[in-house]
Order: structure tokens, then C-alpha cells, then sequence
């Protein structure tokens, strides 16, 4: 039995870049010389698609030229399956990544891991007697701290209520006063040489004749002045005595008195319903209290009790009546 060898290439079969053709010649020698038989059979599938991407340019545009996308792997990938008769697997135009482990362990020697808080114990609750005390202790530091205020305010100033008519109509019976108890200190009028009494001033002192008391009135003569009264009319070294204060005038006389070193001679507002000095006579400086400085009681009377103008005219209540008729004057 004879048999032939056909040379001719399928025209759609593709050369295998692998394949060798170097023994074509022996193999082509035997065939002559002796009976050969060979069949091989190739799986008829379909070549990839070789045509390049249609692109808007190129639409309606014939190219004599074809060309594939796929890349050599792919072709590659082709050809194996189909001398394996497996089905070609699709390919991919990207490679995908591949990503190495590293089977080196990581030296931690350098690391220093931070330590754990450790739980605070739980604070003991108080007891019932430390509760107690730190109470009491509260209380008794907010005591004694009032008490140290009180006592500092004390030194400096207190508070006075007027009893009587000796002083009117500049202070009235019920009214409340704060005392200014530093001015004439013999800290500051003997050391420093300042303060002291003023003509004018209204002070709160103990009257000699009877020192229980408290009094209120004027200043009007200083140590070393000649004082006089003659029909209610107030002389000073022989000069009638200006009193801006305006004081009610009295209708008696008294006769010239030089009053000492050290002493003060003083008259109340009211000159006819006061007990002061034309009646006892001069008033040491060291029975003063203090000088009147604040009117803080009744509200309507709030304002300082100045020497030089009536006490009305330096309250709160008079200031904002001058104020406020002028404002709606301007605004008419």
C-alpha cells in the first residue's frame, strides 16, 4: 500500500515559530523510498480578530492593510491551546501585577511599645466625719474673714444715724450718715501734716459734758480764732463769717471767746435748737469721731455732705432734676 505526502500549506494555517524544518530533507527521502503514511488533523477554530479599532477618522475609509491588537503573549497563548486542543482563552491586553512576599521577618528591636496606663484605685469615699470638719472648717475661715473685714472698716469709716433738729434743715432726725474716721487721725494731721479739721466740716463727736453721746454739728471756729455772736450773726476775728451752707440763723449774743490750741468751737444748723459750743464752750479735737462724708439713708437724701453749699444741693435726687430739665429744654 502506497501512500503520498502533500507538501502544499493550508492557506489559513499559521507556521509554528517553534518548529525546526532541519530534518525536512530525510523526512521528505524516506517518503520517496518506502511506504509513509501520515495524517494530522487541526482543530478548526477561530483566529482572533485582527482588525484594528474603528475610530470616527476612520469610518467609511477602507485600508488595504490589516492589523491586530493582540501582543505577543497572546498570540503565543493562541497557538498552545490549539496544539493542545484545549479552547483558546480569552486574553488580556494588560498584564496583571505580581506582587512578592517577602519571607524576611521584621526586626522590632528598635520599637519600643508604650506601656498600658495602669487603673488608678478607686478614691475612698469621705467619711462622715471629714465631711463634718471640712464643713465646720468652711465656716469658720468665712466667719473669721467677715470678722477681719468688719474690723478693717471699722477703722476707716461707720455709720451714724442723726437724732434730733440741732441740724436743721441741711441733716434731719432718722437720717443716716457714714463717718469718715481717718481724716483726722494724729497719724496723718501730726506725722504727715495733712487732713485735720476744716471750718465747715460737720463731724460726729463725744461732747464733753457728756461723753456717752454721740453729737453732730458744724465747725466754725479753729484753734487760735477770736469767735463772737452778736444777734445770731457769727464773728471770726472780728469779721462777720460767711456760711454758704446756710444754716438757720439764731437771735442771741455771745461774747468773744479765743479758742485754744487743740480745740475747736462748733455750732449746729438750727443756731436757736442746739446744744454746742456757745452753750458748754470749746470741743477738744481728740474727742472727734469723724467727719460726715456720705448720706446713704433716706434714698431721696443719698448724695456728701459738703462744707461750702447746702447739703440738698449735693444729693443724687438734685443733680438728676438739674440734669434732666435741661436735656427736654435742648430737645424742645
Amino acid at each position: 500500500m502506497s501512500g503520498t505526502v502533500n507538501n502544499q500549506s493550508d492557506p489559513n494555517s499559521i507556521p509554528d515559530p517553534n518548529y525546526d524544518d532541519s530534518g525536512s530533507d530525510d523526512k521528505n527521502s524516506e517518503a520517496v523510498s518506502g511506504e509513509y503514511h501520515s495524517s494530522t488533523s487541526l482543530t478548526e477554530t477561530p483566529l482572533p480578530n485582527f482588525s484594528p479599532p474603528t475610530t470616527p477618522e476612520s469610518e467609511g475609509a477602507e485600508s488595504p492593510l490589516k492589523s491586530s491588537t493582540a501582543t505577543p503573549q497572546n498570540l503565543d497563548q493562541f497557538l498552545t491551546s490549539q496544539r493542545s486542543g484545549e479552547e483558546p482563552k480569552p486574553y488580556e491586553s494588560v498584564s496583571k501585577p505580581v506582587y512578592k512576599i517577602s519571607s524576611a521577618e521584621p526586626d522590632l528591636s528598635s520599637h519600643i511599645i508604650p506601656a498600658e496606663d495602669e487603673a488608678s484605685p478607686e478614691e475612698e469615699a469621705p467619711s462622715t466625719w471629714q465631711t463634718v470638719w471640712a464643713i465646720t472648717r468652711e465656716v469658720g475661715e468665712t466667719i473669721i474673714l467677715t470678722l477681719i473685714i468688719f474690723l478693717l472698716i471699722q477703722l476707716v469709716i461707720r455709720n451714724f444715724r442723726v437724732v434730733g433738729t440741732s441740724m436743721i434743715s441741711n441733716l434731719h432726725d432718722g437720717q443716716y450718715l457714714i463717718i469718715d474716721k481717718i481724716s483726722y487721725s494724729p497719724i496723718l494731721t501730726e506725722n504727715l501734716h495733712i487732713g485735720g479739721p476744716k471750718r465747715g466740716d460737720v463731724i460726729v463727736f463725744k461732747p464733753p459734758r457728756n461723753p456717752e453721746d454721740d453729737y453732730v454739728k458744724r465747725i466754725i471756729g479753729l484753734p487760735g480764732e477770736k469767735v463772737q455772736i452778736i444777734k445770731g450773726q457769727v464773728f471770726i476775728n472780728d469779721k462777720p463769717l460767711d456760711e454758704p451752707f446756710q444754716p438757720t440763723p439764731g437771735t442771741y449774743n455771745m461774747s468773744a471767746v479765743i479758742v485754744p490750741e487743740g480745740q475747736i468751737f462748733v455750732l449746729g444748723d438750727n443756731r436757736n435748737n442746739s446744744n454746742d459750743s456757745h452753750n458748754w464752750g470749746t470741743l477738744p479735737i481728740e474727742n472727734i469721731v469723724g467727719r460726715a462724708w456720705l448720706s446713704y439713708w433716706p434714698p431721696d437724701e443719698w448724695g456728701t455732705i459738703p462744707r461750702d453749699t447746702p447739703t440738698e444741693e449735693a444729693t443724687l435726687w438734685h443733680f438728676l432734676n438739674q440734669v434732666i430739665p435741661s436735656a427736654n429744654a435742648h430737645n424742645e
